[in-house]
């Protein structure tokens, strides 16, 4: 007579296998990320901390902590002319690139002409070309009109390629907005220049911020180009490539964090004001 088997058990290696899968799955995103959170801004904490070295001319190395850099942020040689050239040359650059690329948007996203498909490919161009050929281009170009490098060359070399950047962002925004808002407008008896000036311009506002500040953050980061056509004139990348040499020093850490949080804090005043006008 056959005798009945009981059931396995199962055993604890089996139970935490499907808990362990379970927590997972759920988790799986948050894992994702913390480590892309983890790999951006560990350069960021770095360099924040040293800028607390008690260093000298080089800060690779940790010898104890002061808050003296922050107190005298000039106090390594050249450091501060760079970071005035830097700041010149980004706010000239988004001005100019954000007047001129929010008309072209205006062009590309509300009239139909001839070659506008063309237009919105030689946009993406300076995107898409790597910056050592554009460098080099500008270069070649400015060495045969006979224009002599520096601070001005660096101007027109960013406007150059901050107009693409500030052209997809406004365009995008002008893409997202509803038409029936300005047919409101004229239906009550306003003019396109108070449609412009009260409708159009208020609605696109933020899109048109947020290419400024894409636009002086890619002039004020660059240095490829900036390279290639500025002469003799030194800006803070090209200050702190060459530091790199012999160890950047610790008033350049202080520069940056500086700049990192005065950014941060332009962006979460963008998403208060966001809020604000929701509610």
């Amino acid at each position: 007579m056959a005798t009945a088997t009981a059931p396995a058990r199962p055993t604890a290696r089996s139970t935490r296998r499907p808990r362990l899968q379970r927590w997972l799955s759920a988790n799986l995103i948050r894992i994702y990320a913390a480590l892309a959170f983890a790999y951006l801004f560990v350069p960021v904490a770095y360099t924040f901390v040293f800028s607390f070295n008690d260093s000298g001319k080089s800060n690779l190395n940790w010898r104890g902590f002061t808050t003296e850099k922050w107190a005298n942020p000039c106090g390594a040689p050249d450091v501060c002319p760079a970071l005035a050239n830097s700041l010149k040359i980004g706010v000239v650059a988004t001005l100019v690139s954000t007047v001129l690329g929010t008309m072209i948007a205006f062009a590309l996203a509300r009239h139909r002409f001839r070659g506008r498909a063309s237009t919105n490919l030689l946009i993406f161009l300076p995107m898409a070309t790597p910056e050592v050929v554009l460098g080099a281009s500008l270069l070649a170009l400015f060495l045969n009109a006979g224009v002599p490098l520096g601070l001005w060359t660096i101007v027109i070399a960013h406007i150059m390629f901050c107009i693409s950047f500030v052209v997809v962002t406004v365009k995008a925004r002008l893409a997202s907005l509803d038409p029936r808002l300005e047919q409101a407008a004229m239906d009550l008896y306003a003019d396109e220049w108070q449609t412009l000036r009260r409708i159009t311009l208020p609605l696109v506002a933020p899109g048109i911020v947020a290419g400024a500040l894409l636009a002086f953050a890619l002039s004020f980061d660059d240095f490829i180009i900036t390279n290639f056509n500025s002469g003799s004139v030194n800006t803070f990348p090209k200050f702190v490539w060459v530091s790199s040499l012999r160890g950047i020093p610790a008033q350049a850490n202080v520069i940056g964090s500086a700049m990192f949080f005065l950014a941060l804090i332009a962006v979460l005043f963008g998403q208060f004001v966001v809020r604000r006008r929701r509610v």
